[in-house]
């Protein structure tokens, strides 16, 4: 006998959005434009409790709670983000799909007592999602109308209907249940057909002459009487490959060979789709039924078959093959498009150069601090690539985005890849708090950058200067720095940066004013009067950087 179950997420585009709010129970609600009014989309439960409510408008909303949090409501990424929990639910069935904007049907049938039956699966699911946060409640039916108005209607988060048992189980329920048409319900309701147990004495001729098909057909769906299939989500493409031996292998040369094979047929199949790695995964399970696992992870996506066969010979020497290697596999966890654009890094050689890009590449190595790679500190990176490349005899005028990115994976593979990555911007008007390193293989997060020119060299911290400035806004006519006078010729400014006072230190809520100027040399600097103007105190100078 068929089995489905329905999941229903009352909350999905809130639950799925709650690592936006800093406070989980402040409440939050999602808007859209309609025409030319904001209307509220969804709403949390501290908003719910405020009496807001989807439909409303967003300023009655805000005039209920001057403080609720607003974000934009995108249907189409809580979309694609139910049809990605679609998918994870193929642990529970391999037949899943979407149901809806806030739901998901699985087809059961047979695989309840691989979880301990249909209680324990349908237990462990909603388990799972509301550790995560996730609002859910899931039923279980001989058909997918009756488990989705049992999931909906029901009392528990999770209802199990017995087989042969969903026309006394659906009954009580309003008609709504039958997932009808809210114009079809109140008509339905208005003639005192309230709940679904009141539809099962009327003649079907009867409902469809007045209601059309509608009504009879969810009817019959509900009760088993008319087919309703799942459309099973389409599997995910196979990124892993797999070899078995006969005969169990165990020396290094074996296992680098086997390693080299399975990349290759692994970057074939991701060149048919247009993909790089950035994450694979080798497992070698041993005759004794132990496995061993090594990964590497890549700057940029990659099917290069030579550059990642090298990332792995590094780590191969971690892989104890105990009584012999059995089976092996690589499987790709992370895939990106791979870009076609090929980018030139020009490096001019200069007399000395490898003599002391060997010492920096070296001390690097031997200290392991930490490296800023590609896109940031390019000159560092410019340096190790010719210290790499005069070391294996390929020396020349340039290397490309590509052989740098090669690079970067090889320091990551032996630093670490917390050791190796790059400056990224963060949402901060301070100057020094305005950028932070990122690890390699961090996860990428958009932060908006400052649109006013910056320095190209940035002081550790800013060094106090001797300025001569016509008061009270006017950039100053020379200043002494390093006991160096400079004649300020040209100057822009002043740009106004506040501190950020919800930090709470004093030094963090300072005000400056930053000014550009150019001294008769042709020399520029960046400097900035902190604190506003006072006739009865003398201002502070600062320089913070320095321009090209």
């Amino acid at each position: 006998m068929r089995r489905v179950m329905c999941l229903w997420l009352p909350k999905w585009p809130i639950d799925r959005r709650r690592s936006q709010l800093s406070v989980p129970d402040r409440p939050f609600v999602l808007a859209w434009s309609v025409g030319n009014q904001r209307l509220v989309s969804a709403v949390n439960a501290a908003a719910e409790a405020l009496g807001i409510a989807p439909g409303q408008p967003l300023a009655d909303a805000r005039a209920l709670h001057p403080a609720l949090a607003v974000a934009e409501a995108d249907p189409a990424g809580d979309a694609a983000a139910l049809r990605r929990l679609a998918q994870w639910c193929n642990r529970y069935s391999p037949w899943t799909t979407p149901h809806g904007t806030n739901g998901v049907s699985l087809d059961v049938t047979g695989c309840a007592h691989l979880r301990g039956g249909e209680a324990s699966l349908a237990g462990d699911l909603t388990g799972r999602l509301l550790r995560q946060g996730i609002l859910c409640r899931a039923a279980v039916a001989d058909t997918a109308g009756t488990a989705w108005a049992v999931a909906r209607r029901g009392d528990s988060e999770s209802t199990v209907v017995p087989p042969g048992a969903a026309r006394q189980v659906i009954a009580p329920l309003p008609v709504a249940a039958l997932r009808l048409d809210p114009v079809l319900t109140a008509e339905l309701e208005r003639l005192g057909l309230r709940r679904i147990g009141d539809l099962y004495s009327l003649p079907r001729a009867a409902l469809a002459s007045r209601f059309g098909e509608t009504v009879a057909e969810r009817l019959d769906q509900a009760l088993g009487m008319a087919a309703e299939p799942l459309s099973q989500l389409p599997p995910a493409p196979a990124r892993w490959t797999r070899r078995r031996f006969v005969e169990p292998i165990g020396t290094p040369e074996a296992l680098a060979a086997a390693t080299r094979g399975l990349i290759e047929r692994l970057c074939r199949a991701l060149g048919d789709e247009m993909l790089g790695a950035r994450r694979l995964v080798l497992s070698c399970h041993r005759v004794d039924g132990e496995a061993a696992k090594v990964a590497v992870g890549t700057a940029r996506p990659s099917r290069d078959p030579r550059h990642l066969s090298r990332l792995f010979a590094e780590r191969l020497d971690a892989i104890d093959p105990g009584l012999g290697v059995e089976d092996m596999v690589l499987v790709a966890p992370a895939v990106e498009r791979l870009a076609a654009a090929q980018l030139r890094i020009a490096l001019s050689p200069r007399e000395g150069d490898h003599a002391e890009h060997g010492r920096v590449g070296g001390e690097a190595a031997r200290s392991g601090d930490k490296v800023v790679a590609f896109p940031a500190a390019k000159t560092v990176v410019r340096q190790l690539a010719r210290a790499l490349l005069a070391a294996e005899g390929r020396d020349r005028d340039g290397v490309d985005a590509a052989e740098l990115a090669t690079l970067v994976d090889r320091l990551a593979n032996r630093l670490g890849p917390g050791s190796v990555g790059g400056l990224a911007p963060r949402e901060s008007h301070v100057p020094e708090r305005a950028q932070r390193f990122v690890p390699l293989f961090a996860p990428a997060k958009s932060a908006q950058r400052s649109d006013r020119p910056r320095p190209v060299r940035l002081l550790p911290r800013p060094e106090p200067i001797e300025a001569v400035a016509p008061v009270p806004d006017d950039p100053p006519i020379l200043f002494r720095w390093r006991r160096l006078q400079h004649c300020v010729r040209r100057a822009d400014g002043p740009e106004r940066i506040c501190g950020e006072w919800w930090r709470g230190d004093e030094e963090a809520a300072e005000l400056r004013d930053y000014y550009r100027v150019e001294d008769e040399a042709g020399r520029r600097f960046w400097l900035y009067r902190d604190g506003l103007y006072h006739p009865d105190a003398s201002p502070h100078w600062f320089l913070h950087g320095l321009f090209a």
